[in-house]
């Protein structure tokens, strides 16, 4: 199964206690992906169309639970008008009074989630969106988001209108408001597991840059030492430069402070750098006089 359907499968179980929670999250669900009908003799009835099974489930649960709905209705039926008359046209965006409380927000986006949401593997990439029959839904899912401090944004693709989170951080913030514990902790894992990676590689890409410059310099000074000894001569050089010359050819592959150990007497980092920099001067030098 994947991570979506792993996340689905663990808010399928999760039934609020509180009827106005419940009802909260029934019109998250009614409203995403619930339908009115009417049957030729003149039955009215409602469902739930889902990727999942679980997820209808759950939305007969909540019907039960909330209006003791059961099976068809008739429109003259008073828990089935007052149900539509609490949650309203699925087609609209759901009464600002069902979501009054921050406990009621948590459970109408999780049953948004459950209806129209999806979530990318965390180890591949991090996306998740709902995708919204209408703007105003969208604006509606996006600013409830916005309550919880999660900054979503709205796209619209073809017909709809997607409201998608692109960072694992809001992504592990939406997860924990919805409730989804056990998706959280996976998430988590695979967020610390990709940024201790991330830590990894940049140190090793930043080492293997040393090394190349260091190899870069290392060469460049060896060849200017070269020159120097061909095209001028050791004996010419101040005594200090001419050790440094040596010493440079005789180890090319050390370091300045392993360099600067082997002269007499010793010196440090700084100033096995200096008369190497001279070295590369004075083989400039002798260049541009050659040319």
């Amino acid at each position: 199964m994947s991570f979506s359907g792993n996340v689905k499968k663990e808010l399928e179980a999760r039934i609020p206690s509180a009827r106005h929670c419940q009802l909260a999250e029934l019109a998250g669900l009614f409203h995403f992906c619930g339908y009115i009908g009417r049957s030729d003799d003149g039955t009215v009835y409602t469902g739930f169309k889902a990727e999942r099974e679980g997820i209808v489930r759950k939305g007969f649960t909540l019907l039960k639970k909330t209006y003791n709905i059961v099976g068809d209705n008739h429109e003259d039926d008073d828990s089935f008008r007052e149900f539509f008359t609490k949650i309203g046209d699925p087609n609209d965006t759901v009464n600002p009074l069902i979501l009054k409380n921050q406990c009621c927000q948590r459970a109408f986006l999780r049953g948004v989630f459950l209806a129209a949401g999806s979530v990318n593997d965390p180890s591949k990439a991090y996306h998740l969106e709902i995708v919204c029959g209408t703007g105003e839904k969208a604006d509606q899912v996006k600013k409830i988001m916005k309550d919880f401090e999660i900054e979503a944004r709205v796209i619209s693709r073809r017909k709809s209108f997607v409201v998608y989170l692109k960072d694992g951080e809001s992504i592990s913030l939406f997860l924990s408001v919805i409730e989804a514990t056990n998706a959280l902790m996976e998430m988590e894992n695979a967020r610390i597991y990709k940024e201790v990676n991330n830590t990894v590689n940049r140190r090793v890409n930043c080492e293997m840059s040393n090394i190349r410059k260091t190899v870069e310099s290392s060469s460049r000074q060896i060849e200017d030492i070269i020159y120097i000894r061909d095209h001028y001569g050791f004996e010419k050089l101040p005594e200090s430069l001419a050790e440094m010359a040596e010493v440079r050819l005789e180890f090319p592959e050390a370091p300045l402070w392993e360099l600067g150990e082997k002269l007499d007497p010793p010196v440090g980092k700084s100033g096995v750098n200096h008369r190497l920099r001279r070295l590369g001067d004075i083989a400039r030098s002798l260049r541009g006089d050659a040319d």
